[in-house]
């Protein structure tokens, strides 16, 4: 690196503006052509930071639309070039030469100024744009005539820039002296030796161009001289220097002015043509001067925010050769035809809904080349907002909360900002920014009512569906996803989850269990709806579950009570009148409502004409006068039905006994109750019947034969033995006269019955009173009958007598 790279100064100014974000500003000064990765300054010492905060609050340079020559190393906390500076290319002949950009740092945003001037390096040597030059010069030249040659362009500005010309040879003519390099005037050679065609026709000169730096560079042209003759008077600019102004945007054609030049000579020597001799680059594309009458023209579209002004040389030539020069300056006037420009710094694309006001959602930089009113530019934004701009400092803004955000009001908000400037007319630029509102849990769950009621049918079925209750929470995303809880409690002691369950997805509420109307008319619990916030919240509400009746118990009558073992009959005295209430059924239905509405009715009846029963109150009572011929038994059956979808019934059978003394009901209600069983059993009863005789009829062959068998045997063992028969008189068996038995006397209490199907049969028990003694001699034997009666281990032989 040159002396002149290591000798660059480092310029620091840093002012801290009281602002919403800190500014500072550091300028540095560097040679152009430096190398990639060469240390420009160290901006984290220089700005007071630590490169730590470097690092947390992402660095970053912003430079707008220009190209980033400048890079920044977070972990050194260094600047360094990141693409090689050529000065020349990035401002030309404007000095001072800088770069401008600024260091972004987010969490808290925060923006430094950098200024980074370029200095001038000895890299451009002096050009000429033409390697020639070409001259006719008559000799009647006078001594002292100036021909002016083309000036050298150097890129390089101050010492380094060009600084010096010398002509060899100088035989005939030499430079003129005292001429300002760099300054408007003209490179001018100065004739100081008349020439003389015949000695010499053609001269040959070089023409050098020195620049001041270090190593010092120079550049030349041939300048090749023809002796003319005759002509000896030059074209003389009627100004030395012209002056025009035109607005950019001008239209192509714009007369700028009139360039005049008269030569005394006549003729074709006296005839002048006006050409562009000299100008900057670019200049020659945009004017041009009329050969004959030196009008000068706008050709192209020129531009205040480029070039501001313009330096034009205007050559005057005759026919011989003879010049003059004139220089016109063009002033070039801003118009308004550039809007605002809205570079977006750093922006955020959501936030928080809890956020403070004051909190910076984006940072942005307004840019308007334009001068003057031209660029001078206020920013607004759209109202009813609750954000406000505020400016940082010269073109730099900040868009800041300004109230309280609710995401369940206003979920986005497009914020508009409009920058226009103060030009006649104004020209704006807009720029729309969505910035997103995040969510915070701030909204509990809130049920679609306030409490609940459902109904369901008893006897469902376990797991039914019954109703869904339902919560919304005005959060988004999880702190808005609600979980339904079944509350604890209890019902008759019992946890009303094993009654119902919630799905806590859905908040469906399903069956646990059967339910039964009789056992349980309603109830009632809570559920908790909780949203999946951190921490979450929650609301509750109250469910009434209405269980609903069905016809699921047929009417039980309460009387008359029907019971197998007994009989229970009605009387109705014969003298009975129409209407008088025999009995009166009562039943009852454990349902409810219209299933427990009861009507009764007739079905069978032993005389239909006599009878009739209530529709609603079950009351019996006769429809016409009770008479003799009327069955003193009679038998109705009563159906008692409810009011059910579908109905039940139950039926029960009223005996009724019509007779005017108990003895007459006695007598014909005796065989009421076989009746009955006759009527409903029959078929059992022959069934069973026939199977027992069945039985009975082998079992009886079986015991007949067998005893045959047994006699035979025994009279056959009796007949081949020699033993003597000796009389046996078992207990109990009397010899009466000496002539035969008789067995012991008993009485018999006989019951018998009207019908001649059934009997009913009582044992007959022996008694000791009534003995018939029929011999005195006999006394012996009845006593010891008597004393035989009183012995418990011979047990009596009754006798069962059935009268069929």
């Amino acid at each position: 690196m040159s002396n002149r790279t290591m000798a660059r100064q480092v310029l620091l100014f840093i002012s801290v503006l009281s602002l919403s974000s800190v500014h500072g500003q550091v300028s540095y000064s560097i040679p152009e052509e430096m190398a990639k990765g060469s240390l420009v300054g160290n901006i984290a010492q220089d700005l007071g930071l630590d490169v730590k905060r470097l690092k947390s609050g992402k660095a970053r340079i912003y430079t707008g639309d220009s190209a980033e020559y400048i890079e920044l190393n977070k972990e050194r906390g260094v600047l360094l070039i990141r693409e090689k500076i050529d000065r020349e290319t990035l401002c030309g002949q404007t000095t001072p030469c800088a770069l401008h950009f600024q260091i972004i740092l987010e969490n808290p945003m925060e923006f430094y100024s950098i200024t980074v001037e370029i200095t001038d390096t000895n890299d451009n040597a002096p050009v000429f744009k033409r390697n020639a030059m070409t001259f006719e010069i008559s000799e009647s030249a006078l001594t002292g005539a100036r021909f002016v040659l083309e000036r050298a362009i150097d890129n390089d500005v101050g010492i380094n820039g060009l600084q010096s010309y010398y002509l060899r040879p100088t035989d005939h003519f030499i430079l003129k002296p005292n001429s300002k390099i760099g300054s408007s005037k003209n490179v001018e050679m100065v004739l100081q030796k008349p020439l003389d065609r015949e000695e010499q026709e053609h001269i040959s000169l070089t023409l050098t161009a020195l620049d001041g730096g270090e190593p010092q560079l120079s550049g030349t042209m041939q300048i090749i001289i023809t002796v003319l003759d005759a002509n000896d008077n030059a074209p003389v600019c009627a100004e030395a220097e012209y002056t025009a102004s035109i607005s950019e945007g001008a239209p192509k054609g714009t007369v700028l002015t009139t360039i005049s030049a008269s030569d005394a000579d006549q003729g074709s020597n006296g005839r002048v043509t006006y050409s562009i001799s000299n100008t900057a680059e670019g200049a020659a594309e945009l004017f041009e001067v009329d050969e004959k009458d030196g009008v000068m023209r706008l050709v192209g579209n020129v531009d205040y925010e480029k070039i501001k002004h313009y330096e034009i040389d205007v050559q005057a030539t005759d026919q011989g050769g003879h010049s003059d020069a004139c220089k016109v300056i063009i002033e070039v006037m801003d118009t308004n035809d550039n809007r605002p420009a809205i570079n977006t710094m750093s922006k955020t694309n959501s936030i928080s809904e809890d956020a403070t006001p004051g909190t910076v959602v984006t940072m942005m930089n307004i840019q308007d080349p334009d001068s003057g009113e031209n660029g001078r530019v206020q920013c607004s934004m759209n109202e009813n907002i609750p954000f406000a701009m505020k400016s940082t400092s010269n073109n730099f803004f900040t868009v800041v909360t300004d109230g309280d955000l609710d995401r369940e009001r206003d979920s986005e908000y497009n914020i508009s900002v409009t920058c226009s400037d103060e030009g006649v007319p104004s020209l704006s630029s807009s720029v729309t920014l969505t910035l997103q509102i995040s969510d915070v849990n701030d909204n509990a769950p809130v049920f679609e009512r306030s409490s609940y009621e459902a109904y369901i049918i008893e006897n469902n079925t376990p797991g039914l569906s019954i109703f869904t209750v339902k919560a919304r929470d005005a959060d988004w995303n999880q702190n808005a996803r609600v979980s339904y809880i079944l509350g604890d409690s209890s019902v008759n002691g019992v946890p009303v989850s094993s009654y119902v369950s919630v799905s806590a997805d859905s908040g469906v509420i399903h069956a646990v269990r059967s339910f039964d109307y009789e056992q349980i008319k309603d109830f009632q619990f809570r559920v908790k709806a909780q949203d999946g916030g951190s921490p979450p919240l929650s609301s509750n509400v109250t469910v009434k579950i209405m269980i609903q009746d069905q016809n699921d118990n047929a009417p039980q009558v309460l009387y008359p009570v029907q019971t197998s073992s007994s009989l229970v009959a009605e009387m109705v005295p014969r003298s009975a009148d129409v209407g008088c209430l025999v009995t009166k059924v009562v039943a009852v239905d454990v349902d409810s409502g219209q299933n427990a509405w009861l009507s009764y009715k007739l079905q069978k009846v032993t005389d239909r004409a006599l009878f009739e029963v209530g529709l609603q109150n079950g009351e019996i009572r006769t429809i016409r006068q009770v008479n003799d011929k009327d069955a003193v038994k009679q038998r109705l059956t009563v159906v008692v039905e409810d009011n059910g979808q579908p109905s039940r019934s139950a039926t029960v059978n009223v005996n009724v006994a019509v007779a005017d003394s108990f003895p007459e009901v006695l007598s014909e209600f005796t065989d009421f109750t076989h009746d009955k069983e006759y009527n409903d059993n029959l078929t059992f009863y022959l069934v069973l019947a026939l199977a027992v005789v069945s039985f009975l009829f082998i079992t009886c062959l079986v015991v007949i034969i067998s005893v045959k068998i047994y006699r035979w045997r025994q009279s056959r063992i009796l007949y081949h033995s020699n033993l003597p028969v000796i009389p046996y008189y078992p207990p109990r068996y009397a010899d009466t006269l000496g002539t035969g038995t008789l067995q012991h006397v008993y009485n018999y209490e006989v019951c018998r019955t009207t019908d001649s199907r059934k009997s009913d049969c009582q044992f007959a028990r022996p008694c000791s009173q009534n003995v018939l003694i029929m011999d005195p001699s006999s006394t012996g034997t009845m006593q010891r009958m008597q004393s035989e009666q009183n012995t418990p281990d011979e047990p009596d032989s009754p006798l069962e007598v059935c009268y069929i």
